[in-house]
């Protein structure tokens, strides 16, 4: 099976999923806002939380970043914006089905 890995483009809104190199899924997120702003770099998924509950929906990636994730979201009229305080929202279905997809330690990389 080939090496998975994300890419997030936070000035397009928009979370690219990759098996190898090739482009699987390409999600739109919301990311954070001027305030608190989604943190470029290099991180991993470092933990998966089923049900987290309140505003981070039905699934919780958490980066290696500690307290910053992507998450679904109980707001869902949030996707494409610049909302959150620093985290990746997804929709559910969307969040859900990039769960099953990753494993802890895969690459996440996050850019402008």
């Amino acid at each position: 099976m080939p090496i998975s890995s994300i890419l997030i483009h936070t000035a397009l809104r928009r979370l690219e999923y990759y098996e190898g190199n090739r482009l699987v899924y390409n999600y739109p997120i919301a990311v954070g806002k001027g305030a608190t702003p989604t943190p470029n770099g290099n991180y991993i998924i470092a933990t998966k939380t089923v049900s987290p509950g309140g505003p981070f929906g039905s699934r919780w990636m958490g980066l290696s970043l500690p307290h910053y994730g992507i998450h679904g979201t109980n707001n869902p009229s949030s996707i494409g914006q610049a909302v959150s305080k620093g985290c990746i929202r997804m929709h559910n279905h969307d969040a859900e089905s990039l769960f099953q997809r990753v494993e802890i330690g895969t690459p996440v990389i996050i850019q402008r």
